[in-house]
Order: C-alpha cells, then sequence, then structure tokens
C-alpha cells in the first residue's frame, strides 16, 4: 500500500500492524531525487544504508527514556556550569521568577542542545544511546526551518499539551506532535 509517496512493508504481519511499524525506502523520492553528491555525505548515510532494508518507527517507550536521558545531560550541563558561573558572578538561582537569569540560561541550554543536536547529527545524547534518528519525511537532510519548527515551537506545544506525547503510542508513523508540524519521524538506527 502506498501513501505519502512511502512504500509500506509487506511481511507476515496483520493489515493493521504493516502500516504501523515498517517503511520500505528503497522507492523513495527522498533518495531518488537527492543530487549523487549529497547521497554520499554524512547526514543521509544512515537512510542510505537502510534503503534496502526496513525503517522500524521508535515507540513512545524508546523516545520516553532517550529523553529522559537527554534531561539528565541538560540538567547536568546547567548544574555543572551555568549555575556556578552565575553564582560567581552574583547571581543567585534561588530565584523563583519566571525570567530570571537561571531560568533564562537553563531553556537556552535546553533549546540549544535539542536544536544542534538535532541539526547536526540527527540525534540527540539519548537517542544515540536507544539507537534512535530523527528523519525528515519529505526531506533527505533537516533544514535549518524544519529542526527549529520542530525543536522550538513544536516542542512547545507538544510540553504545554501532554498529549503531543502521548500520540506517538497511537499513531502509524509514531509521530509526535512536534514531528507532525515538522514532518518527521523517530526511526531505529540498523546498528
Amino acid at each position: 500500500m502506498t501513501e505519502n509517496n512511502h512504500t509500506w512493508s509487506d511481511e507476515a504481519q496483520p493489515e493493521q500492524e504493516k502500516e504501523n511499524t515498517t517503511m520500505d525506502l528503497s522507492q523513495s523520492p527522498l533518495l531518488q531525487s537527492a543530487p549523487e553528491e549529497e547521497q554520499t555525505g554524512k547526514k543521509i548515510r544512515s537512510i542510505q544504508e537502510t534503503a534496502d532494508n526496513r525503517l522500524f518507527f521508535a515507540g513512545f517507550w524508546m523516545r520516553f527514556w532517550a529523553y529522559i536521558l537527554d534531561l539528565i545531560i541538560v540538567g547536568s550541563i546547567d548544574r555543572l556550569v551555568f549555575k556556578p558561573i552565575l553564582k560567581a558572578v552574583g547571581i543567585t538561582h534561588y530565584d523563583i521568577a519566571i525570567f530570571s537569569p537561571v531560568t533564562i540560561a537553563s531553556a537556552v541550554v535546553f533549546y540549544l542542545y535539542f536544536v544542534l543536536m538535532t541539526k547536526y547529527l540527527g540525534q540527540t545524547l539519548g537517542k544515540m544511546v536507544f539507537g534512535l534518528r530523527v528523519v525528515g519525511l519529505k526531506e533527505n537532510r533537516l533544514s535549518w526551518g524544519t529542526v527549529l519548527f520542530r525543536e522550538l515551537i513544536g516542542r512547545f506545544i507538544s510540553k504545554t499539551t501532554f498529549i503531543g506525547y502521548i500520540i506517538v503510542g497511537f499513531l502509524p508513523k509514531k509521530q509526535g506532535l512536534h514531528d507532525i508540524f515538522a514532518d518527521t519521524t523517530v526511526v531505529l538506527e540498523k546498528r
């Protein structure tokens, strides 16, 4: 069955599970429309390696544990680097105000971590540990616009409405609200 220009797996699975778990990229316009030199680049390598194989969408729990690990990493950077710097400058981190320097620094670290890691590596450290990668459904490389929209606007909306993350477990392409807005999804990498 073809949907959104992607060919779905025809393995021996129930009809509904076929659409929910795998995607065959061998006939994908993503790989056919890319210039030859782009396809040899490092960022597209993981998609090319799996072109003859099936990509498996990452479900809710894999993404949840990767996100928890990312939060631990971001919290550690914040506590080990920025809070001591702010304390040395004389700014206390006990301010509860929403626009305190500590809160702003924490938000900047959080968003820079997710934006830069996703743009340049296609995955955060948490996703690396769990073998996950963010891929675009309509583009070979994640553009700055896609990454910024996914990580800033989409993640903000998903965080304010917690259902934005929960829907990952129920949608066919295992997308969160921020993935739907940015036309991305998270897949399991071939190891």
